[in-house]
This record gives C-alpha cells, structure tokens and sequence, in this order.
C-alpha cells in the first residue's frame, strides 16, 4: 500500500505547493458543533419534523429519524476507518479519488460544490425571510426587503469566513447550544406535562413504524443529517484528527438521529396521536410553534423566532466554510486559479477562497432577486436539490470506502468495517438515492419539469468534471496526478 499523503505534502508533482497549510486547533466539541450548526437543529424541528409526521411516517416518524441515524452510522464506520489511512482533507473529494479514481473524484467534486453553494444560496433566502418576518411581526419594526437581510447575513458570514476557523466555531458553539438549549425546553415541558392523550409509546409499535410513507420519511430524515461528512474536510485544522474525526463524527450523527426522533415523539406528544398527523399535514411550518405557545408560552415562541434566525445564520456560515475548504483544496490541486489556495498568514485561514465564496453567493442572490425570484420558493428548491446531491454523494463516497479498504487488504481490519457496515451502509443509501430521485418534485417543493433540469444541471456537473480529468491526463498530467492529492 502506498505510503498516505499529507495535506501539507499534497502530491508528488512538479506543482507548487500552496503558501502554507491551513490553520487552527478545532477540538471534538468544536467541530461536532460546526457540523451540527450545518443542519441548523432548531430549523429542522420546527420545519422539517412536522413534515416527516404529516407527509412521511406518521406516527412513525421517531423510527424513521433512527433509521436514518442508522444507515449514516454505518456510513461512518468504513468513513471514518478510511480517514486512518487516507489523511486529505478534502472529505467527499478525496475518498472518491482514493477508491473510484481521479475521475470520479474531480466529478464528485463540482457535483459536491454544486451542493453546497445551491444549500449555501437557499440558506440565505431562509434567513431573509426569517428576518424580514421577526423584524416585522416580532418586532413591530419596518418591512425591510427579504434581500436587504441576506446582505446582511452575508457580511456576518463573510467576516467569521475570513477570520481563524476558531472564532467562527467558539460562535456556532454559543449560538447552537441556545437554540438546543431551547428545543430541549420545550421537549421537557411537553413530558412533564402530557399531552392531551396523556403519555404514550404508540409510534413504536409495528403499526406505526410501518405507517404512511416509510421510504418517503426516511429520505427527509437523511437530508436532515446533511453535512455530517465536513468533519474531514476541516483535518488541517483540528487537533488529533486521527481521535478527533471519528469522534466528532459519530457524536454529530448520535446527537442529531437521538435529538429529531425525540422531537419527534414530543411533538406526537404534544398534539396526541389521534390529532398529530392531521395537525402537521394542515399547517407543516406553524404546528411546532402552536404546539409550543400552547405548553411554553407567548414568550418561548418569541424566544424561538429570534433563535430560529441565529440558527439559520449559524448553518450559512458553517456551510460557508464548508464551501470555502472544497475552493480551497480544489486551486491547491490546481484544477482552479491558484491564487485561491492563498492562506492568511496571521489567521490561518483560506482567506481568498473565503472571499470567492462570499462574491459568488452575492452574485447569485443578485441574480434571483433580480428577476423577482420568491425567496420562500427559492429555500425549498435549492435546499432540496442541494440534499438530493449530498445523498448521491455520500453513497458514491460509500461505494469507494468500499472498494479501497477492500483493495488495500494489508490493513486487516476485520469484516465488519471493511465489508458488513459498509455494504449494509451502500444498501440503505442505494434505497434512499432511488426514492429521492423518484420524489425530487416533493423534495424540492416544486415541479416535476424543475426536478429534471435540475438533475440534468447536478449530473451534467459531475459529467463535465470525470471528462475535465479525461482532457487533463492527456494534455496537463502534473495537474492529473494531483486530483484529490493522492498517490494511487
């Protein structure tokens, strides 16, 4: 097996290497809330448990959350034995190099960027909007344009971008513990109190863990998870990350699959099974804080309206850095400009890329707000697809674990990491990739004509990034040898 390659040593090629490695010292806690700040907790009870209980599962929907965690833990089990042998920080990128080859890795890449800047833009029409309507309704305040607010939003995540990677971790650390803290709140009132049918245990019976729509529950309840992977992609800029990925890793994927299902059940709680899947399938986005003004109070849903904005702003700028790092690594590898592998030399930071992402995002938002784009529209469509290229993601990134921990068989793990988990993980993804492929309209909330030019703009990218490969072995091979920065 060939010696791994050490992100400050990409490759062995001719190419310069970048002005200097990236910087930081990002513990457990640190980046398990980076990945969590991603998927924006509070968001996802409020808007997207709802959801899973009128449209998806049910009654069932606390198993569907599990499953999900599932599937994604036995994902991590080969992911995370990967990362000891394969030290790039490139995450989907990288692995998808080391086991498929440099063309499906620099074609995972763009469809990997395509993700994340569509998730990224969504995320910002979100936040406008949830701006635009605390200021408003909340507040009594002006009616400020939904657009005026993502500038902002974008300013605050621009500047944290820019900066060491700590400061923007001590701040999701701080913003993402409220709106936990507060989730939580209404978890323990709710069971303290009862619900109206009082205490009951009925979305574990096999009725309801087999109700409604199961394939349907669990594809929402896997997007719900998105971002879990951006452990790896931070590796330069973390404390042991030998200990510190797999850990985070696992700890992010537990706490979500345990925090959702037990909203879940809650919510369930708080309405009754007789009322619940009703109540969320009239009104998917206001059952949460109905439930929650009816046990907490007028005030907790004040309380969430201003946190569900700090939630959203806290997922933007963990997505921006998330973004930034897939720029980054991408001009160190020469396949963009290399003057975005620029690194502060004060912050440790990739400072250019930072500002790259920021300039794009605004170019996008100018864009859609130009033509009169509907920012609520605009958060659906794009998060879902953005979701739906993830899933293709993590099991193209599956399938690669696979191959490679089966390839380099001197490292005599054992069968169960390199072949049961992930075989059982590839299973479980190829069922949910299939489903979300069958329901993209659903969803993306729109219809099926935008499903298919959407998918035909994911696959188009990571058609054009295999061939980019293809023409870069023939005509440029220093920059071919260094995809994913491996030494294959």
């Amino acid at each position: 097996m060939s010696s791994p390659v050490t992100a400050n040593n990409p490759a062995r090629s001719p190419s310069p290497a970048p002005e200097a490695g990236l910087q930081g010292s990002l513990t457990t806690a640190d980046l398990v809330f980076t990945v969590l700040a991603f998927n924006a907790p509070l968001a996802t009870v409020v808007g997207f448990v709802p959801v899973v209980i009128g449209f998806g599962n049910e009654l069932g929907a606390p198993t569907a959350f599990l499953a999900a965690g599932a599937i994604l833990g036995l994902f991590a089990v080969g992911f995370t034995t990967m990362g000891r042998y394969l030290p790039n920080p490139g995450a989907f990128y990288a692995y998808i190099t080391a086991g498929l080859g440099r063309p499906a890795g620099l074609g995972a890449s763009f469809l990997a960027l395509f993700s994340y800047y569509f998730v990224l833009i969504g995320g910002y029409a979100f936040g406008g909007i949830a701006l635009q309507a605390l200021v408003r309704d909340t507040f009594n305040g002006p009616d400020i344009a939904w657009w005026v607010w993502v500038l902002v939003l974008q300013a605050g995540a621009g500047v944290l971008g820019y900066l060491k990677i700590d400061f923007s971790a001590r701040v999701l650390t701080v913003l993402l513990g409220l709106e936990v803290l507060m989730v939580l709140v209404y978890d323990a009132v709710v069971v303290l109190r009862d619900g109206p049918q009082g205490t009951t245990f009925d979305s574990f019976t096999p009725s309801a863990v087999t109700s409604g729509s199961v394939g349907l529950a669990i594809l929402f309840g896997i997007t719900c998870f998105s971002g879990f992977e951006a452990t790896a992609i931070f590796r330069e800029e973390v404390r042991s990350p030998e200990r510190t990925i797999p850990r985070a890793t696992y700890i992010a994927i537990g706490f979500m699959a345990t925090l959702y299902a037990f909203g879940a059940w809650v919510m369930i709680q708080a309405y009754g099974p007789g009322h619940v899947v009703q109540a969320t399938a009239a009104d998917p986005t206001g059952s949460f804080t109905h439930s929650l003004q009816l046990f907490v109070g007028k005030a907790a849903v004040d309380v969430v309206s201003v946190l569900l904005c700090t939630s959203i702003f806290a997922a933007n700028l963990s997505t921006h850095n998330v973004t930034t790092r897939y720029l980054y690594n991408l001009s160190v590898d020469g396949i963009f400009p290399r003057a975005l592998s620029g690194v502060h030399g004060r912050h440790g930071s990739p400072h250019r890329a930072s500002i790259t992402t920021s300039a794009l995002a605004l170019v996008g938002i100018v864009i859609l707000a130009a033509a009169g784009a509907s920012p609520t529209k605009l958060y659906a469509m794009l998060i879902g697809i953005g979701g739906y290229a993830l899933i293709i993601l993590v099991l193209a990134t599956a399938v690669a674990v696979l191959v490679y921990l089966n390839r380099h068989r001197e490292n005599d793990l054992g069968a169960w990491h390199t072949k049961i988990a992930p075989v059982l993980a590839i299973a479980g993804l190829i069922t949910a990739a299939v489903l979300a492929t069958q329901n993209l309209d659903v969803l993306i909330g729109g219809s099926e004509t935008s499903a298919n030019v959407l998918l035909a703009v994911a696959y188009g990218l990571a058609v054009f990034g295999i061939a980019l490969a293809f023409v870069y072995r023939r005509t440029k091979p220093d920059v071919y040898a260094r995809i994913g920065r491996q030494d294959l």
